[in-house]
Parts: structure tokens; C-alpha cells; sequence
């Protein structure tokens, strides 16, 4: 299988898919700590993706969305965006009613 069919598949099987460095419990990165905070805070169940434990994954992410950083957050196979994106939606409202729209809160 592919990289970019891995990718595909893991976004296809978890309705709130987010690629981060390290894990929900144990972010590696500020960044991702962030976006698994703002997930945490409005109690969505969502599956965190390590990029640290596979080069493949941690570059065919980028190349799959064609953007530059990780995190990266999808919703339904939406791609959201990154932190700055993830944390403008959350501080406005946006990103809960998102959530609610599509039935994941």
C-alpha cells in the first residue's frame, strides 16, 4: 500500500483525524499540543497520527494536502488546516460549529 493510500485510508476511518507530532497524551510539539487541546476542550473523540514514528507519513502529509506543517486536522475527510488555523476557528466559534454541523459534538 501506498503512502498516500495509508494517508487516505486513516482519514477515511476516523471522522476527526489529526496528524501531529507525538501523541494526544504526550504532544512532541507546541503546535500540536495546541490543536489536541482545542479537540480535548470541546471533548471530540478524534485519532491522533504521530508523524514522528514514520518518515513516510510525516512527509506524504504535507504532500497529500499540499501544506507545509503539521499539525494537520481533518474533520470528515475535510482538510481544516493547521494551528493558527485550527485556534482562529476555536476562538471564534467556528470550529464547534463545525463540529456540530457535521455531528461529531
Amino acid at each position: 500500500m501506498s503512502t498516500n493510500d495509508k494517508i487516505k485510508n486513516l482519514i477515511k476511518e476516523n471522522k476527526v483525524c489529526l496528524f501531529m507530532k507525538g501523541t494526544p497524551d504526550a504532544p512532541q510539539c507546541g503546535f500540536s499540543m495546541t490543536v489536541s487541546n482545542v479537540l480535548k476542550h470541546l471533548k471530540v473523540d478524534f485519532k491522533g497520527i504521530n508523524v514522528l514514528d514514520d518518515e513516510d507519513i510525516r512527509q506524504g502529509i504535507k504532500d497529500y494536502s499540499d501544506w507545509p506543517t503539521i499539525p494537520q486536522l481533518y474533520i470528515n475527510e475535510e482538510f481544516i488546516g493547521g494551528c493558527d488555523i485550527v485556534k482562529e476557528l476555536f476562538d471564534s466559534g467556528e470550529l464547534k460549529k463545525v463540529l456540530e454541523k457535521k455531528k461529531i459534538i
